[in-house]
């Protein structure tokens, strides 16, 4: 032991300087495999701060087979979100744009309707007031042996025609214009129709008809469907500005053509096709054709009223309007209308002068809550021989009377009145009370009766025709208590 204190044998040197280059080189290894590991571990962190970025991740090599897989796996992750992304992004802004278009369609509506109200509302008071003059001016002119005065007479009497047709165009907008629909065919009615055309289309555009044998009559207002089939002309002429061919046929709807109307299975249909050979209409634009106020014209050339108006006179009518388009070739816009077969519309001839209408003796009840309109026309009545003319604000007020003074021999009632009963529920509760009591219907607005009901004026109404109608109600009456 002495001789061997303070000395290190060579092997033991040997061992632990092996042993210290063995530590050193597993060191130096470590750190130089812990490097190449820490080098994709941070790839893999930046990826994933990338994708919660939501940007697009390159699939990168990192050197080590399993993070290599690893970050493949993240950049196809990657960009699937940002494909979703994406997607969510534009449903997002179609939502949005939907959303948009909506309230402006709501907000439009609620302007339409607004405006329909006011217009109507006018429209009625405009009505009143006019029935007034002319009733007035009808009085005067029964008295008036002066010549001076019967020009002015005249000249009032032509000016409240003026302001009635004034009236029906602005009910028509307000979609309260009272129908006066009749028994038309087609063939005899449309047959000058093409020269109508040529003068509001000019002599560069060709019009043509043709309405096929045997179609049937339909039942509607005349005058609106000229008018549609004059606003489907005029759409046709901007839709051939450098000239082209218009037109118009009627026939019978097949059975495939009228699917979806009220009534199909049971109802025959009438189609008339109005077609141009213009620039046409993309999708997107003939599905809002019939919008009130949707015009691809430019401000200023257009209003957008005409194809709803010939949608509105369908609708009325009890059928509808389609149309048919395709860019470059042209257009078709067909309107389906029911068929009058085997019906008949009662008329009231207008051409009888109120001289001949005998009124002597009659008892007369008149429902108006328009004061100087009722004052007038019972002026008017008593002129024509009516004995006793009695004036009710109200449908209460009416019934009241009728109570007291059951020996009335015909009532007049306006259709809009307030109370709980209008005009027409009155008339509908004295029809089941005293069905022998005739009533006859005067109003401005368009009133949901059905055809045979009752009598129903368009206000104002011309005094020959309203006395017509109450001395044909009162013949009618005692014709059938007979």
């Amino acid at each position: 032991q002495s001789q061997f204190d303070g000395y290190v044998p060579h092997a033991a040197v040997q061992v632990v300087t092996g042993a210290a280059l063995l530590l050193a080189l597993a060191v130096g290894g470590a750190f130089l495999v812990s490097r190449r590991i820490v080098a994709p571990v941070q790839s893999l962190r930046d990826i994933a701060a990338r994708m919660r970025a939501g940007e697009v991740v390159p699939a990168g090599r990192t050197g080590i087979v399993e993070f290599d897989d690893v970050a493949t796996v993240l950049a196809q992750a990657a960009n699937a979100l940002q494909d979703h992304r994406q997607e969510l992004e534009r449903q997002v802004a179609e939502a949005v744009e939907r959303t948009r278009q909506a309230e402006q369609r709501v907000s439009q509506s609620q302007r339409i309707e607004a405006l329909g109200r006011l217009t109507g509302g006018v429209a009625h008071d405009f009505n009143n007031l006019l029935g007034v003059i002319s009733n007035s001016a009808h009085l005067i002119q029964r008295h008036a042996d002066s010549p001076e005065l019967k020009a002015p007479v005249a000249a009032t009497l032509r000016a409240v025609d003026a302001g009635s047709r004034l009236t029906q165009h602005l009910l028509r907008v307000a979609g309260r214009r009272p129908l006066s629909p009749e028994r038309v065919h087609l063939d005899s009615h449309l047959s000058d129709l093409p020269d109508l055309l040529h003068s509001a289309l000019g002599r560069r555009i060709e019009v043509s008809l043709r309405v096929a044998p045997g179609t049937w009559p339909v039942c509607v207002d005349t005058s609106e469907l000229e008018l549609a089939l004059i606003n489907l002309a005029l759409n046709a002429r901007d839709a051939m500005s450098a000239g082209g061919e218009l037109q118009v046929q009627a026939r019978n709807a097949e059975d495939h053509e009228t699917t979806g109307l009220p009534d199909a299975s049971s109802r025959h249909y009438v189609l008339i096709a109005v077609t141009d050979n213009g620039v046409g209409m993309e999708a997107d634009v003939a599905q809002h054709a019939f919008e009130p106020f949707f015009t691809t014209k430019a401000l200023g050339k257009g209003t957008g009223l005409g194809l709803s108006q010939v949608m509105g006179f369908c609708t009325q009518a009890g059928g509808t309007a389609r149309v048919d388009s395709t860019p470059g070739l042209g257009t078709t816009v067909s309107l389906l209308l029911p068929a009058a077969v085997g019906t008949a519309l009662a008329t009231i001839d207008s051409t009888t002068a109120a001289a001949d209408v005998d009124l002597i003796g009659t008892r007369i009840l008149v429902v108006d809550d328009n004061h100087e309109l009722a004052r007038v026309t019972a002026a008017l009545l008593q002129s024509h021989g009516a004995q006793q003319v009695e004036r009710a604000q109200n449908a209460a007020e009416a019934l009241f009377l009728l109570a007291i003074q059951p020996d009335f021999d015909i009532v007049l009632t306006d259709v809009m009145m307030p109370g709980e009963l209008d005009g027409l529920g009155l008339a509908r509760r004295l029809r089941s009370e005293r069905p022998n009591l005739p009533v006859v219907l005067i109003s401005g607005y368009k009133a949901d009766i059905t055809p045979g009901e009752f009598v129903l004026l368009a206000k104002p109404t011309a005094p020959n025709e309203l006395l017509r109608a109450l001395h044909d109600a009162l013949m009618s009456s005692r014709l059938a208590a007979q």
